[in-house]
């Protein structure tokens, strides 16, 4: 039975009480040591001040304060703001709620304007203001815009405060809160004043902003080595300086290797099952036990892994760039799918080669890195295989993850199994995330170098097509309304197909086109068709979309640029099923005014950007399909307004091949010339 609003605040209360009585226990059996000695008068110096501390220090810097010594405490509003406010009370300090987050500029509904205003008008009236530099849900141990901004429209100095004590327990948060125990040694450090002059804008906020977070790491660092304690449980795991020492594996991840390592005499019964339901290349199977097919170039190798298609599309055009940029580099491109395999066949140059990935057990992996011996590592998106990351630090190969995505769900599940994350994630020299929202999941899983880079996709060129086949297929559709529903997953075409059979009332010569994101479904598709009374052709079998079709069935592998390129409007699929959507950047570029189910987890940061924007519609089902592309068909302006915005939304959504291109690229050794004259 769900408690009363009462009845939970009742509890809160409660166990705000118990901690205030916590803390006092604390203080009374410890050893206390200020640094410097008269760090509490320095605190009472230019009052009021702005007290910051990072968050998981929060409790005891409020404890410490000198005698007259009256303050008002900022916390973000969430659930745990009723304990803190009873915890806080036998202090003298008052609670102001509602924090800004960081990035988000003290936006309203977080309570951050309100909690700006309360600050001032506190400090204004002669109270201190006790606040956390970093913000929920961080990263943790970088300050936010919003205390440099407090410091500037108030006034009143920022005074950066930490508190460490010989014994402690980290609780496993975000920031790593940490609960002082009693019998301690317990040492308070108070920093110099920082100030904000009031006209300070741009680049001068930003630096305070940067002396503030600076100032508190080094009090912090301070109070734990004088405390003796040792600060490693206690810091956050994105604060983690990147030179620290490598966390080892935990019990999971040996396990993990382990049971690889013992299963790995069944790999060959794997791939043969794969191989018989199309999965795997039978005449290249070895490259899935680290057998190179073809040799090592006397080169700089770069080794690019991705999973499947929509990651090697990703990556394709930063491996063309990288390419024109150095004359001496070799690329080595990895994935784990036969499509994938037939696209970058058809996609990469004389200074590039395709293998299938290993399987991933610690003898495939060695012998594949034996092989090639690569100068840098480069993993995409959300490809983590532990053994190929682990082989391939343990050669001291710098490894970078670009286009880095991480689900709600996926961050959580790694959150909970920090033996697995942090030993796993701390390896990568350099993640290069989509969007500021991985960026602080990656760095809160153990990535020490995390940038929020922008969605390669976002920049890649318009999926390539045959012009000639192009004409080809406009000749047989010519006086044809087309409408395409691309990357379909199963459980979706259904849904088109309905939508197909409602249009077709007021569109009579109306043809679908269905490309199936996996190709070997279109027999399933073209049957389930038929049985609904339509005329179907399929491309696999050498058919075309004449007047006797009603669906095209395109099962074909690297030709979704030719079916954008051919319609005006197209749905993209593993939406309408809990998958998160495909691409939808590449229909925009190619002019489609593109639809969306209401799953669109995989790419929401483009979806919510180009949906805003209004280049994308969301539509809810079969029925609402075939509305919205009646609708469009019937108004060509309001369609062609959908494409002009989506070609807008995409020039604002770039940037981010540049930016990885360069970051990459000062992760290799220098190029021959460049060694050759730093030698002489």
């Amino acid at each position: 039975m769900a408690l009363s609003s009462g009845r939970k605040k009742q509890i809160a209360r409660a166990a705000g009480r118990q901690l205030a009585r916590f803390t006092r226990f604390v203080l009374k059996t410890s050893e206390i040591v200020m640094d410097p000695p008269n760090a509490q008068s320095l605190i009472l110096e230019e009052y009021p001040p702005i007290v910051a501390v990072w968050h998981g220090q929060f409790m005891m810097v409020a404890a410490l304060q000198p005698e007259g010594f009256e303050a008002e405490a900022v916390v973000a509003r969430h659930g745990d703001a009723e304990v803190i406010a009873e915890a806080l009370k036998p202090f003298n300090v008052k609670l102001a709620r509602g924090a800004g987050s960081q990035g988000r500029k003290f936006k309203k509904e977080r309570g951050g304007v309100s909690a700006l205003r309360q600050a001032i008008r506190a400090l204004q009236e002669n109270r201190a203001v006790v606040i956390t530099a970093d913000v929920p849900p961080g990263p943790a141990r970088v300050a936010g815009a919003g205390i440099a901004t407090l410091a500037k429209l108030s006034g009143r100095p920022v005074v950066p405060v930490a508190v460490a004590t010989s014994r402690y327990k980290a609780l496993n948060t975000w920031s790593r809160m940490t609960i002082n125990l009693p019998y301690s040694k317990l040492v308070c450090v108070v920093g110099d004043k920082i100030w904000v002059p009031d006209r300070a804008i741009g680049a001068v906020l930003e630096q305070k902003r940067q002396d503030i977070e600076t100032a508190l790491n080094d009090v912090t660092a301070r109070a734990y080595r004088l405390s003796g304690g040792d600060a490693t449980a206690a810091t956050p795991v994105s604060a983690v300086p990147v030179d620290a020492p490598l966390p080892e594996p935990g019990v999971k991840l040996k396990l993990y290797r382990g049971f690889t390592t013992l299963v790995r005499p069944l790999a060959p019964i794997l791939f043969r099952q794969r191989a018989r339901r199309g999965k795997e290349d039978r005449a290249r199977r070895e490259e899935r036990y680290g057998i190179a097919s073809t040799a090592r170039p006397d080169a700089t190798v770069v080794w690019f892994h991705g999973a499947s298609v929509g990651e090697a599309n990703a990556v394709l055009p930063l491996i063309e760039q990288m390419l024109k940029d150095r004359d001496d580099l070799f690329i080595v491109l990895t994935t784990g799918t036969v499509t994938s395999a037939a696209l970058a066949k058809g996609r990469l140059g004389a200074r590039a080669v395709h293998q299938f990935v290993p399987y991933d057990s610690p003898v495939f992996a060695r012998r594949f890195l034996e092989h090639w011996q690569p100068d840098l590592a480069v993993f995409t998106e959300s490809e983590i295989w532990p053994n190929l990351i682990l082989e391939t630090s343990a050669r001291s190969v710098p490894l970078a993850l670009v286009n880095g995505r991480m689900s709600k769900k996926s961050h959580e599940r790694w959150r909970k199994n920090r033996g697995l994350s942090a030993p796993l994630f701390s390896r990568f020299r350099l993640v290069l995330a989509q969007s500021p929202v991985n960026a602080r999941r990656f760095a809160d899983l153990g990535a020490r170098h995390v940038i929020d880079a922008g969605n390669l996709k976002a920049d890649a060129p318009a999926p390539p097509f045959d012009e000639d086949l192009l004409q080809t297929f406009r000749r047989h559709l010519r006086g044809r309304e087309i409408f395409v529903a691309a990357s379909t997953h199963a459980g979706e075409d259904e849904h088109v197909v309905a939508a197909h059979r409602i249009l077709q009332r007021t569109f009579p010569n109306l043809c679908t086109i269905i490309v199936p994101r996996h190709p070997e479904r279109g027999t399933s598709i073209a049957e389930m068709a038929k049985s609904m009374g339509l005329r179907v052709a399929q491309r696999s079998l050498g058919q075309w979309p004449t007047e006797a079709c009603d669906v095209f069935i395109a099962d074909s592998i690297g030709e979704l640029g030719l079916y954008y390129a051919l319609t005006d409007i197209a749905f993209v699929g593993g939406s309408f099923i809990d998958h998160g959507g495909q691409n939808p950047l590449e229909a925009v570029r190619l002019s489609a005014a593109v639809l969306t189910g209401p799953s669109q987890h995989s790419f929401s940061e483009a979806y919510r950007a180009l949906i805003n924007c209004g280049a994308v519609r969301e539509v809810a089902s079969g029925e609402d399909l075939a509305a919205t592309v009646a609708q469009l068909m019937a108004d060509r302006a309001a369609q062609a307004n959908m494409v002009q915005a989506g070609h807008t939304c995409l020039e604002a959504l770039g940037g981010a091949l540049a930016l990885t291109t360069e970051a990459l690229l000062d992760l290799l050794p220098r190029e021959p010339e460049e060694r050759l004259r730093a030698s002489q």
